[in-house]
């Protein structure tokens, strides 16, 4: 049976490394048969929460802009992939303002339960995305049926192309074939 799986695409630059690692493992989570959506955060209104919490009660944001119809996608997939670069060692500030939109999904019945990050640095050192990934897993904790599934990260890419040919495009492709 298919799962259905979100991909969540931080990168500011559609196309750029962290959007090719993206692709890398939607194409993955597709040849093993999954129903696969890729959403970019570029270009989407997000706004930022207000804390006021109303969507602990009406399961819904009070702000109705992009980030609030991504957020009911999360909720009907099966499995989330957030896809980000890595910036001053943490994930995007577009990634984790969708993960603080995400606040709706708490007092939901999400279906989601396994969750992916691939990340991309210019620094190569594999410990750039462990706060980023922290992060992540913190926001995970609060969702007690999901778990975290893996991560990729492709280090040493700085500028749109550089992760053309490396190693982490093979490790995503695989990790999304996986998804079974």
């Amino acid at each position: 049976m298919s799962k259905r799986v979100l991909v969540i695409s931080s990168s500011p630059r559609i196309g750029g490394n962290s959007d090719k690692l993206a692709d890398a493992f939607a194409k993955g989570a597709l040849e093993v048969g999954n129903d696969v959506e890729k959403i970019n955060l570029a270009g989407k209104r997000i706004e930022f929460c207000k804390g006021c919490f109303a969507c602990q009660t009406s399961q819904r944001c009070v702000i109705r802009d992009d980030a609030d119809l991504i957020e009911q996608k999360m909720s009907d997939a099966d499995v989330l992939v957030f896809a980000t670069p890595i910036y001053y060692f943490e994930m995007s500030g577009q990634l984790k303002t969708m993960l603080d939109r995400g606040n709706p999904l708490y007092t939901k019945n999400y279906k989601f339960r396994e969750i992916y990050f691939l990340s991309t640095a210019a620094e190569d050192d594999e410990s750039v995305p462990k706060r980023a990934e922290n992060g992540v897993q913190g926001w995970i904790e609060c969702f007690p049926n999901a778990h975290f599934a893996g991560s990729v990260f492709a280090g040493g890419v700085v500028n749109k192309g550089d992760i053309i040919g490396h190693i982490a495009l093979t490790k995503a492709f695989e990790l999304g074939k996986s998804v079974i």
